[in-house]
């Protein structure tokens, strides 16, 4: 049962909430200080995971996104440093302006409150969502997947060790949900007055049945479809070294393409130097004109099916159809994509122009790998995951999802009559 935890993060943020931001920023380095500490003993935890996760069948891709070496330490203590440098969200004057009879309205800028981050495997997510939420003065309750249980209870450890040492430190502002049991996300969506948003992290089951079961605010962190057109006016080498980093410099990440889409005209010049760059590395699933421009490759080519179209693959596969024009590469994208990052290659400024303005998308690229989609990459430091819905927070979610607004109304013994 999580109820004490829910009465003591409530409690935790209220406090928080009147820090500035000197008191935040000395708690985190102090947090940076003590995952420095306990690297040894998060590397352990980690690599039981692993070994846990291998004995179960994983794919290697999720593997890689499970698993913590030194340098990846490394890059969750920066990436807690750079949020550090952010600037504080709280307290800003956001407008201002005066009513007729002498008011004063300002919008100021206030923590959200309690988040709970649900998601799946990477570990490095319970640091990011910690340090993103404790800057903007919000308590967070993380539940991450019982694959990174014993990674995750090690971090939080350290995280609250670092807390506790730092003069200022809240350390009940951050709690783990470690049970392993399903039920306790049952028991967090339907935390009304405890719990003010919750936000999944990972692929279409998890989101559903957050979205579907939910009591409190969602915002819907998204399953990543992504497609990249390939313009019959594209640099057609250059769309081959995008392709081959969209896919697989990371393949089992969200913005990792999935589909490419390419102009019966770039067909024959596209697909010989694709299945090139991809023997040995790439299953592709093709449709019928671009499987017969590369018969005799030294690839795996196999037909592709109408589930294909709508897979996130999150591995080393590829699906690629052929359209006739733009305005069908558009249609086919907004029928399948899942509005996260989409991509247009091209040299035609009109082009690029229109499939802008008709995606979809959170994230919409032109002659640039979909790998950017990103919180760190768009300058936010971290990030708590990849919207896809229309609220206040869409595309890389930073430190601003987790403010809300307060209007503040300065009068001088005004009276509403009428």
């Amino acid at each position: 049962m999580l109820e004490y935890v829910f009465h003591s993060l409530k409690q935790a943020q209220s406090v928080l909430a009147a820090q500035n931001r000197e008191q935040k920023d000395a708690a985190l380095k102090a947090v940076c200080a003590a995952i420095d500490t306990e690297r040894a003993a998060i590397l352990a935890a980690n690599a039981a995971d692993v070994v846990k996760a291998r004995s179960t069948g994983m794919k290697e891709s999720l593997i890689d996104r499970l698993s913590l070496t030194e340098t990846r330490i490394d890059g969750i203590i920066d990436g807690v440093g750079a949020i550090i440098r952010l600037d504080d969200p709280i307290g800003s004057v956001r407008a201002g302006w005066k009513t007729p009879n002498g008011l004063f309205i300002e919008r100021i800028t206030v923590p959200l409150g309690v988040a709970a981050v649900i998601y799946e495997s990477r570990p490095n997510v319970t640091a990011d969502a910690f340090a993103l939420a404790y800057k903007a003065g919000c308590a967070v309750l993380l539940r991450g997947s019982s694959a990174a249980l014993e990674s995750n209870r090690a971090l939080v450890s350290a995280i609250k060790a670092g807390l506790a040492r730092s003069a200022a430190g809240v350390p009940d502002a951050v709690a783990l949900a470690d049970s392993g049991n399903r039920d306790e996300v049952d028991e967090i969506l339907q935390a009304r007055g405890f719990i003010d948003v919750a936000l999944p992290r990972g692929g279409r089951d998890l989101i559903q049945r957050v979205a579907q079961n939910a009591r409190v605010p969602v915002i819907e962190t998204g399953e990543g479809n992504c497609h990249i057109f390939v313009d019959e006016s594209a640099d057609i080498e250059n769309a081959v070294d995008i392709i081959e980093n969209a896919k697989i410099q990371k393949p089992g990440a969200c913005n990792a393409v999935e589909t490419v889409l390419v102009h019966k005209n770039a067909v024959s010049a596209l697909m010989p130097l694709l299945v090139e760059r991809f023997a040995g590395k790439v299953e592709l699933r093709c449709d019928e004109r671009a499987k017969n421009t590369a018969l005799t490759a030294p690839c795996v080519i196999k037909d592709a099916g109408e589930d294909d179209w709508a897979t996130e693959f999150l591995d080393y596969v590829l699906a690629v159809k052929t359209v006739n024009t733009l305005d069908e590469a558009i249609a086919h994208i907004n029928r399948y994509g899942t509005r996260h990052s989409e991509a247009i290659l091209t040299n035609d400024l009109k082009a690029a122009d229109r499939f802008c303005r008709r995606v979809d998308a959170a994230c919409v690229y032109v002659n640039a790998s979909t790998r950017f989609t990103d919180g760190g990459e768009f300058g936010f430091g971290a990030e708590l995951g990849i919207s896809t819905q229309k609220f206040h927070a869409r595309g890389p979610m930073g430190i601003d999802a987790l403010t809300s607004i307060t209007y503040r109304i300065t009068g001088g013994g005004q009276i509403r009559r009428g």
